[in-house]
């Protein structure tokens, strides 16, 4: 009888992506998912380390495991628990100490190497895998199955760059995911033409600074995320692509231009600030200023004047003045996103900020967090609003809310639903916007060839 695994993901897009590789992995070596971890052989927490008690939260999460590690034991199964990802990298050895019952420890760059440690024999202890070498994991990991795709659906991640170079002072991923690295060209068309060929239809390429992607080209030259999007559209079988998530020190006039010239290329950028207070942004050490990053917005409607911006903002970071906050607002008013994600600063250890004096007090940060949310709500409410009587093309991924529905995503990645009638998950099909609820929009489908 095959080995089960079950693997359960926390974070970012870079992990849903790691995950799936994983499981690529275990599958090429015979195992079969379960989405039961009670009847998992291998079960694999893949952490993050970006949120608030991250580690906590795993620690717990394993605390639940090791009862059902002991539960089968008693049945005669084995279990083995694998801790992987940023919370592995930052934690290391002091995983297994707290949970003996942790079998393996693994970084993000070193998870290829995880069947060898699923070989292990029982008497050889826990296996701590921490390895942060630039080698090309990638060129070790199985391409996946047809079948396995189609069961994620019609849109798929595809990580193209990792690491991080760039050293802000609040942020754990230079040390947990290491420096910056690219992958060849080549590599990431041949995934890309795997997905394709099993009906994959919208690629977003990842990476912690993707727009700092300089990968090996086939003809010898380092190609620009711009290049290779311009490559990536050529693929037979892509109708859209995206990128996430971007640094403004890297976006170049080439991507600037790819945002006007590829019609694959989405209308929606993520291109997180942090702060609109100079004085915080030099602290953070994020090498720009508001204004700077203002001037890159302008560039960038001017090329795509119908663009949709999403951006990363922390509030209370150590020192943030009453002025700062304020600073960050009125940026916020002058850009106007379409979606945004905001965080209370929280320290991370290792980090350079994490012993800062200064801190802000919690309830400060929380009066300031509610209120630089509700106007983000009161601009991604507006930005939908704007969106009914037009008529967006919407790749349709998957049944909807509600019996007779079918759902799907705007070009501006806004959740769409409409009465099935006769659209087909994994085509692209004009919808005329009625209606606006408070997460998504609905519509009617428009007679029209489908894409």
């Amino acid at each position: 009888m095959p080995k089960r695994f079950f693997v359960k993901s926390y974070g970012c897009q870079m992990n849903v992506y790691d995950s799936a590789r994983m499981g690529d992995l275990l599958r090429s070596g015979g195992h079969v998912e379960t989405s039961d971890p009670a009847t998992a052989d291998v079960v694999i927490l893949n952490t993050c380390h970006i949120r608030e008690r991250a580690t906590e939260k795993i620690f717990s999460e394993l605390g639940r495991l090791r009862e059902t590690k002991l539960a089968r034991a008693a049945l005669g199964h084995e279990t083995q628990i694998v801790v992987a990802g940023c919370v592995a990298q930052a934690e290391g050895a002091e995983i297994v100490s707290r949970q003996p019952a942790v079998d393996i420890v693994v970084g993000p760059q070193a998870y290829h190497r995880l069947p060898a440690l699923l070989a292990r024999g029982p008497g050889e202890g826990a296996a701590v895998e921490l390895d942060l070498a630039a080698a090309d994991k990638f060129a070790t990991l199985p391409l996946p199955v047809r079948a396995d795709i189609r069961s994620r659906g019609v849109a798929a991640f595809v990580t193209v760059q990792e690491g991080c170079d760039k050293f802000c002072s609040f942020c754990v991923v230079p040390y947990t995911r290491g420096a910056e690295m690219s992958r060849e060209v080549a590599a990431v068309i041949g995934e890309i033409e795997n997905l394709s060929r099993a009906g994959v239809r919208e690629i977003t390429l990842i990476g912690q600074n993707v727009n700092a992607y300089h990968g090996a080209g086939p003809d010898g030259r380092t190609w620009s995320l711009g290049r290779l999007l311009a490559r990536v559209a050529a693929v037979e079988g892509i109708a859209r692509l995206r990128y996430t998530t971007s640094h403004p020190l890297d976006m170049d006039d080439e991507l600037i231009t790819a945002h006007r010239e590829i019609a694959e290329l989405m209308p929606y950028l993520h291109l997180p600030v942090q702060s609109g207070s100079d004085r915080v942004l030099a602290k953070m050490n994020r090498r720009h200023a508001a204004a700077d990053y203002l001037r890159l917005i302008e560039k960038v409607r001017r090329e795509r004047p119908d663009i949709a911006l999403s951006s990363d903002f922390i509030v209370g970071f150590p020192g943030e003045t009453r002025g700062d906050f304020e600073a960050t607002l009125a940026l916020v008013r002058e850009v106007g996103y379409a979606s945004s994600f905001s965080f209370k600063y929280s320290p991370r250890p290792g980090t350079p900020s994490a012993d800062w004096a200064e801190q802000v007090a919690d309830e400060v940060k929380a009066e300031r967090l509610a209120i630089l949310q509700a106007l983000l709500e009161e601009q991604r409410q507006a930005f939908n609003r704007s969106m009914v009587g037009r008529t967006l093309d919407v790749l349709f991924d998957k049944p909807g809310r509600h019996p007779g529905q079918i759902g799907g995503k705007s070009p501006y990645l806004q959740a769409v639903h409409v009465e099935r009638r006769d659209a087909v998950i994994g085509e692209i099909r004009p919808v005329l916007i009625t209606s606006v609820g408070p997460n998504s929009l609905t519509g009617r489908l428009v007679e029209a060839r489908a894409a």
